[in-house]
């Protein structure tokens, strides 16, 4: 838990087992747990940890060599971007929609299958909070111990249960509330999805090409899920120079497409298959933004 610490005439001050940010002028910063009697060592000088224990946050803290560094907590997305991988995580740029779309919020129970470096587990974890649960599939040991060590940092290994299986096998829960994909083959494993989600649930996935997209749609229709979307996010950012007010040289484009369906109850008659567009989500006949 990124615990405020200490609270002084409605100041949070920065407190031993705070975890913080150190930001320096050119944007560089370094995340560290407090520790009495710790100390930073960077190529702009040595910061001790009782030196920053009490200060409020937002102030500045000087090194032995007399140069700044502003005292923070981090952001979530400052944790994600963070996190010690072995493998690719999910970019914050994505996190946010997916987020969204599967309607994760406090006291939820979320599933996802294919831990990886735990960037999501991350997410998920704060998103459902303190009575949530994430329960997280991956069939590599190391890569849920990667997973586990960025939890532990974060302060929210407690919200999170870890499962060594392969999926083909299915999930031990049913009934969950939403469920997300990352795997290499997800069109296999649609079924088994199914199963562990309840009737109108929420499944997400990402992949990353558009031959994957095609077969994970026709998984997805055969097994009884339905309003699906495909759409992917590109983030630009700006030069925030007021009087050269620009886009940066590079952006963060493809990463993934990702897909969203929600599951049916299954009947005797197939759902149909329809198109679905994100650009266009009030065009349906009958819409109450439809003209009369």
């Amino acid at each position: 838990m990124c615990d405020f610490g200490i609270i002084i005439a409605g100041m949070p001050l920065a407190a031993p087992g705070d975890l913080v940010q150190l930001l320096d002028h050119e944007g560089r910063y370094f995340l560290l747990r407090l520790t009495p009697g710790g100390r930073l060592e960077t190529h702009r000088g040595i910061l001790t940890h009782d030196s920053l224990i009490g200060l409020p946050y937002g102030s500045k803290a000087l090194t032995h060599l007399g140069k700044s560094f502003y005292l923070f907590t981090p952001s979530i997305h400052d944790l994600v971007v963070e996190a010690k991988r072995q493998s690719q995580i999910l970019f914050p740029k994505d996190l946010g929609i997916i987020l969204m779309k599967l309607n994760v919020g406090p006291g939820m129970t979320v599933l996802e299958a294919g831990t990886g470096s735990g960037g999501l587990t991350l997410a998920l974890a704060h998103a459902v909070g303190p009575t949530g649960r994430v329960i997280s599939y991956d069939v590599r040991q190391d890569m849920q111990n990667v997973a586990r060590r960025n939890l532990e940092l974060a302060g929210l290994a407690d919200r999170v249960t870890f499962k060594l299986r392969d999926i083909k096998e299915g999930f031990d829960e049913t009934e969950v509330e939403a469920f997300f994909l990352d795997v290499l083959n997800p069109y296999d494993y649609c079924a088994q999805v199914h199963r562990a989600l309840r009737g109108g649930g929420h499944f997400g996935c990402l992949v990353p090409t558009v031959n994957q997209v095609s077969d994970l749609l026709i998984a997805l229709q055969r097994e009884w899920f339905v309003l699906p979307e495909v759409f992917e996010v590109l983030l630009r950012n700006y030069k925030t120079i007021p009087a050269r007010l620009r886009p940066v040289d590079r952006m963060v484009a493809h990463t993934g497409f990702l897909i969203f369906a929600r599951p049916v109850i299954r009947g005797a008659e197939h759902p149909p298959t329809g198109e679905q567009t994100a650009e266009t989500p009030n065009e349906n006949p009958g819409s109450d933004s439809a003209e009369e």
